[in-house]
């Protein structure tokens, strides 16, 4: 079969990161007789040093004519004193919009062979965690109406549409019926208008998936029970401003952001894949990051927007084959490991391949 993909290196670390996961994909096509055709394109600090814009619409264009996008990292200090829509996190933002990518997907997977580097106690996490967080990622304060009255008072408005609800508890629940059939709704009920609402939708969704228990947490307990008992999590859904804190402590729960993939995707398998961390610019052109959560953002690609689940679990196999041999980038390295820098890292899991 035949693909096309969408790249955008970005900034930092993100060209090697993507170098690294790219070589892994190709030995996926080598393997198992496929094609994917591949279009660099721009956004980010990049995009902006080539073009003045973090977001060229010749890259939403390639994009959207795509089978998927891949993704490193956008950012860096270079650009921290430009405006905030002349930024690069203003192409990530509108990335998002402009493809559609209402969706994240953030999986805190604790690998056997990374226990260690876990904060919680072992009785705590006991044989792992694998936990989904599906955070809406096109509304909410973000996308809200902003305005400031000078210097007296500035405002943000979370605000949600029905439609926007549906979709995103309906893509929980579609995922957690894959997975141990329990969905956690994270909001702020008994506070917010807006959550009440949204709490009003999930249960209107939930009663399509008899098969799936729902329960509900308020975020801020919920931030509580992801460190004193994550284990009883499987899907946890919940707005934008809510999962952006809780996808990143669920992730560090497992010990390092290095490790992590993510997808953000829209109806249908159109999704963009990327690592949870960032561009790194203090490591970068040193062959020292650490490429597996974005070699893993590949995998997910492959399982989500291209209905090649051999593929992916080859992929995911092959890190965990690596792992227990006892390689390690510097960020998850321990005393008796071997220390590989990002070349040789992926090279490893193309050997296990």
């Amino acid at each position: 079969m035949d693909y096309k993909i969408a790249v955008i290196p970005g900034d930092g670390i993100g060209p090697e990161i993507v170098g690294a996961s790219i070589k892994v994909l190709d030995k996926i096509a080598e393997k198992f007789n496929h094609t994917f055709n591949y279009t660099e394109v721009l956004a980010g600090g990049a995009a902006i040093d080539a073009c003045d814009n973090p977001l060229p619409q010749e890259t939403v264009d390639i994009c959207l004519d795509s089978d998927a996008v891949l993704l490193g990292a956008l950012g860096g200090p270079k650009w921290d004193n430009l405006p905030g829509d002349k930024r690069p996190e203003a192409g990530l933002l509108g990335l998002r919009k402009s493809l559609g990518l209402y969706a994240n997907l953030r999986p805190a997977i604790l690998y056997e062979e990374l226990k260690a580097a876990c904060p919680l106690k072992p009785e705590i996490i006991g044989e792992g965690l694998d936990i989904m967080v599906v955070r809406e990622l096109t509304g909410d304060v973000y996308f809200g109406e902003k305005g400031r009255d000078g210097d007296f008072a500035a405002w943000d408005i979370m605000k949600y549409t029905r439609p926007e609800v549906l979709r995103i508890a309906k893509k929980a629940f579609e995922i957690a019926m894959k997975r141990d059939k329990k969905v956690t709704n994270v909001d702020k009920a008994n506070v917010l208008e807006v959550s009440r609402f949204w709490r009003s939708c999930v249960e209107e969704v939930a009663k399509d998936y008899p098969e799936v228990e729902l329960n509900h947490l308020y975020v801020d307990n919920a931030a509580m029970q992801l460190v004193i008992n994550p284990k009883q999590f499987d899907v946890i859904v919940t707005g934008n401003l809510f999962g952006d804190i809780l996808s990143d402590e669920a992730s560090m729960i497992t010990g390092s952001i290095g490790m992590l993939p993510s997808a953000s995707m829209a109806d249908g398998k159109f999704g963009m894949f990327e690592p949870i961390h960032g561009s790194a610019p203090d490591i970068a052109n040193q062959d020292k990051a650490n490429p597996i959560a974005t070699i893993v953002s590949v995998a997910m690609m492959l399982r989500y927007s291209l209905d090649l689940i051999a593929e992916a679990d080859a992929i995911e196999a092959a890190v965990k084959k690596t792992l227990a041999q006892g390689y390690r980038t510097g960020d998850i390295f321990s005393a008796g490991m071997a220390l590989v820098g990002t070349t040789q890292m992926g090279q490893k899991i193309i050997d296990n391949l």
